[in-house]
């Protein structure tokens, strides 16, 4: 909760917010918008619960026109460690990114939703230790993910832009299994400039 103790300066431009886990927290700023104020508050290993319980510290006093939410891996990266947990690990990951959607639009901010990232592949060494219940509960959660679009909330489907033919990160876009690298950021922020001008 300190991560972000310090209120923000008051800004005179729209400010926008990137909001989530590491995946948020390693998002650069957009070149493609000008006039803004882009303030990042993702924390690395950051749980959709933990996410939701640090919002209205982190993000509502910000006051932001737009909010961008990246969040879900760390709960559903669980699951080959408790696959007997699967289902509520599951549920209770959509049922926190519909609180934390819920918690931006009542700040008054257009909310950009973007879909789990996908995986990337694991090294051979760490395969036998794989599930691949991940990947089915990353397309679960996506897919529960589309249905939260309104017409304060942008679904942005980051697969569009990052997966290859067989469904996993493009390597060219790849840190690590779980990560971008800057080239995958180049090509997020290119393809979510419109969505992500305020209005």
């Amino acid at each position: 909760m300190n991560a972000y103790s310090s209120p923000a300066e008051e800004s005179n431009q729209p400010v926008i917010v990137f909001y989530g886990d590491s995946r948020a927290a390693a998002w650069p700023v957009p070149e493609q918008i000008r006039n803004v104020t882009v303030i990042n508050h993702g924390i690395g290993y950051q749980t959709t619960a933990k996410v939701l319980g640090r919002f209205r510290q982190h993000v509502a006093p910000l006051k932001p026109k737009v909010i961008v939410i990246q969040v879900g891996t760390n709960d559903l990266r669980t699951i080959p460690l408790f696959p007997d947990q699967k289902e509520m690990i599951i549920g209770n990951c959509k049922a926190n990114i519909k609180q934390i959607v819920n918690l931006s639009l009542e700040t008054g901010a257009r909310v950009v939703l973007t879909t789990i990232f996908p995986p990337g592949t694991l090294p051979i060494v760490n395969r036998p230790f794989a599930s691949d219940d991940l990947a089915a509960a990353i397309k679960d959660v996506n897919a529960y993910i589309e249905t939260l679009e309104s017409n304060r909330v942008t679904v942005f489907d980051t697969s569009r832009v990052l997966a290859n033919s067989q469904g996993t990160v493009n390597p060219k876009y790849s840190r690590d299994f779980l990560h971008l690298n800057k080239e995958g950021y180049a090509v997020l922020n290119q393809a979510m400039a419109d969505i992500l001008r305020p209005q």
